[in-house]
């Protein structure tokens, strides 16, 4: 089932800690999908150098399972006016914690200190919000252990792995807030929003190294 090259062993034991492995994740470029929509496997983003959200979630997921983890994916969805996140979520201490790949200031990691997946969802809800300030998570998914796709070898495959992201489309998603809820909550202040648009990655400066990786 893990059948991991010995460099993917390599580099899954030196990330022995949830922390480490956000730290490897924050330093993967963005992938801005140059050329097509993509859903690679951990294995092609590692040697991709490449990752969005789902995508450094599953290698994050895979990490986790290296060292003894369930590798368990939480799905955010959104309004129809913003793009779902999905994080990579583990237990230390009985709590609840996150890793995130993401290209803004916010939507990040987690510390394990949430009680429940709930508590831990809700923690990003101030900080998900539109260009115009407008807050819009509205749901998730309990967590969605990826060991029921060990069969597609989903780790490992040199293909794209759709079925996953097709998966939690179809996983029931539980409601965040009330009708009443939604139209009473307060747009994002501009000094909030200012710091949203803060960028890790610089599509400019990426784009043509990863169209450069990739026809290599």
């Amino acid at each position: 089932m893990l059948t991991f090259t010995s460099r993917e062993k390599k580099i899954f034991r030196s990330l022995d800690t949830p922390s480490k492995i956000q730290n490897f994740l924050n330093r993967i470029p963005y992938n801005f999908e140059p050329y097509r929509e993509t859903c690679l496997s951990p294995r092609l983003v590692l040697k991709q150098k490449r990752a969005h959200c789902i995508e450094g979630a599953m290698l994050a997921a895979t990490i986790l399972r290296f060292h003894g983890h369930r590798p368990l994916l939480v799905d955010l969805t959104t309004n129809d006016r913003d793009k779902d996140h999905v994080i990579a979520v583990f237990q230390r201490f009985g709590h609840w914690g996150a890793i995130s790949k993401t290209n803004y200031a916010v939507l990040r990691y987690r510390e394990p200190i949430y009680r429940s997946i709930r508590e831990l969802v809700m923690s990003y809800f101030h900080e998900y919000f539109l260009d115009n300030g407008e807050k819009t998570l509205r749901s998730y998914s309990l967590p969605i252990n990826l060991a029921k796709f060990d069969k597609e070898k989903w780790m490992s495959t040199e293909s794209d792995v759709w079925y996953i992201y097709d998966h939690l489309f179809d996983v029931k998603h539980y409601p965040i807030l009330s009708r009443s809820q939604l139209a009473a909550l307060r747009l994002a202040e501009p000094i909030e929003r200012k710091i949203g648009k803060i960028k890790e990655w610089d599509r400019l400066k990426v784009v043509p190294q990863q169209k450069l990786c990739l026809k290599i």
